[in-house]
């Protein structure tokens, strides 16, 4: 038993070094991220304001010369001292005076004056600087690679310097180029090569060693790396100290305590006394031992309670999900709906309107009192009653919708006569039908009088009217026959067209089901079939024998 806890206590031990290991990789790794970050922002910053130097000199650099060219330009070029080693320009006349002395001087002009400038300057090796040109003078002014594409981005893109870093004998240097323009006082010179005020005459490179620049911030680089080193060895190692004093004693004593617990000692264990939040700890754990019995059966209905009303509520959720979903698609039907609605006596408006408009038209100014009044008042008036009844149905479409929910409602039932709102809604298609090559025939009674709601049943006739002649061919006849049978009204209306077949002749009265690529909502059969069922009727599609559909509707004859 004795060796047992030992090798217990140095499993503990074990596994107190692997967390303590595991917080230490982990702070060590973030410091390390961190400071690296941080190093990477720096070292990519200073490198920034390494090249900005430097572009900042080499730019200081181009403007004293472009000033000092400026100044030997607008002076017509400077006299100075023969030296040995020079030569006079050829390319100047008188370019060599003698003094009362017997001295010799020589005329510069500002490219003679920059190319002695850069060769005193490479000398030196501060840095040095090249005046080119696409169209030389001399050939000592021809332009490397860097300054060919300068140059050339100078007459192209109109930019106004190029910088870059490039590598040269091994060494990095910074190459600055900005571009001469053409101005007055040059034009005594280059005239004669074609230039004019404000062109690009040639450009000025300036480069820069960079390799002393470079080697003080890769010394910083090195430092500030040894520097986060030192800082990530020191943080951790002080973590270490007081992860192991301050954590993970105090831990193992409470964890020694927490297992008693669970193996079944319930005494209260003794209280920490290290003044921070493990005191805190062990006396919370202490005071939970003391209540945790009595709360377990509390504990248990509760959970029983509560998830009783977790069920009832996702139901209602449920339950409010469906309702949520009915009304968004009843909405929609409703708006699809209400726009046919509209367009029913609209369209016998407009029939109207354009066979008034039609008879006008085919009488000449001099026959127009000719024109037979009862005629076009019998039209005006189909035109009054359909505005009417457009009006009526705008207040009226509401109940529409309550007899698409299966809410019961009275239609407004009144006696006429069917054979007239036939004959009158024939009529306000007639012109539609003749667009389109049908002819409408009607086969009725003198008389047949219908106790219902007129407006529906126009509607509904209109529909099926609507619906015949879009499906018509040419040269086609609708055939719409009304009769009495056994105490119903029945009304069938038969076309020419290509027909329904039987898989589709209840799918047809569906809401928005269309047949082929015709133009419509698909809403029009459903709303006679709603309108129909209100009536206590039936509307179908007939079994015939003919070419074409025939659809009908049976209504009692006598409405409630």
């Amino acid at each position: 038993m004795k060796m047992i806890g030992t090798w217990l206590r140095q499993i503990g031990g074990a596994m107190q070094f692997s967390l303590s290991f595991k917080f230490i990789i982990g702070c060590s790794l973030t410091l390390l991220a961190t400071l690296g970050a941080t190093f990477y922002v720096f070292n990519e910053r200073q490198e920034q304001l390494i090249l900005r130097q430097a572009e900042n000199e080499a730019r200081a650099v181009f403007r004293q010369i472009v000033l000092m060219r400026r100044w030997i330009a607008d002076h017509g070029g400077v006299f100075v001292e023969r030296l040995p080693r020079s030569q006079p320009s050829p390319y100047l006349t008188d370019p060599e005076i003698l003094d009362r002395q017997g001295r010799r001087y020589t005329k510069e002009t500002p490219a003679m004056v920059t190319k002695e400038l850069a060769k005193y300057s490479r000398e030196e090796g501060l840095f040095w600087f090249h005046i080119t040109s696409l169209k030389l003078t001399n050939p000592e002014n021809a332009p490397d690679p860097f300054e060919r594409r300068a140059l050339l981005a100078f007459e192209r893109e109109n930019l106004r310097e190029l910088v870059s870093v490039e590598t040269i004998d091994r060494q990095p240097y910074l190459r600055y180029i900005s571009p001469l323009y053409v101005e007055e006082t040059c034009l005594k010179c280059h005239r004669q090569q074609g230039y004019k005020v404000g062109d690009v005459r040639g450009a000025i490179s300036v480069s820069l060693p960079m390799d002393k620049t470079f080697t003080e911030a890769a010394q910083n680089r090195r430092r500030m790396f040894a520097s986060m080193l030192l800082v990530v060895g020191a943080l951790s190692g002080a973590m270490i100290y007081m992860m192991r004093h301050l954590v993970l004693a105090p831990m193992k004593q409470l964890t020694t305590a927490i297992q008693a617990f669970s193996r079944g000692n319930y005494q209260a264990a003794p209280i920490l006394q290290t003044g921070d939040e493990f005191e805190d700890l062990s006396r919370a754990f202490a005071e939970m031992t003391a209540r945790l019995t009595g709360y377990h059966g509390d504990l248990q209905d509760r959970i029983r309670e509560a998830t009783s009303d977790l069920a009832e509520t996702n139901q209602k959720l449920l339950e409010t999900n469906r309702l949520l979903s009915a009304a968004s698609e009843r909405k929609s039907d409703f708006v699809a709906r209400a726009s046919h609605e509209l367009r029913t006596p609209l369209t016998s408006i407009k029939g109207s309107m354009e066979y008034v408009t039609a008879r006008l038209a085919d009488l000449a100014p001099q026959e127009i009192g000719t024109c037979p009044l009862d005629e076009l008042r019998d039209f005006l008036q189909l035109i009054n009653k359909n505005t009417n009844r457009l009006i009526r149905m705008v207040n009226t479409i509401l109940d529409i919708e309550r007899i698409e929910m299966g809410i019961t409602t009275t239609p407004h039932n009144s006696e006429f006569d069917l054979v007239v709102a036939i004959g009158e809604t024939v009529t306000g298609l007639s012109c539609l039908a003749e667009e389109r090559g049908a002819v409408i025939t009607t086969m009725l009674p003198e008389t047949l009088p219908l106790r219902a709601d007129e407006d529906r049943i126009r509607q509904v006739l209109t529909n099926l009217l609507a619906n015949a002649v879009k499906f018509a061919p040419d040269q086609s006849t609708i055939t719409i026959r009304a009769f009495s049978e056994e105490g119903f009204v029945v009304v069938e209306v038969q076309d020419q067209g290509p027909g329904i077949v039987t898989a589709e002749r209840e799918k047809v009265f569906d809401k928005f089901y269309k047949l082929g690529n015709k133009e419509g909502s698909g809403l029009g059969l459903a709303i006679c079939r709603s309108i129909i069922a209100a009536h206590g009727g039936v509307i179908g599609v007939a079994d015939n024998q003919e070419p074409g559909a025939c659809l009908y509707f049976w209504l009692p004859a006598k409405g409630d």
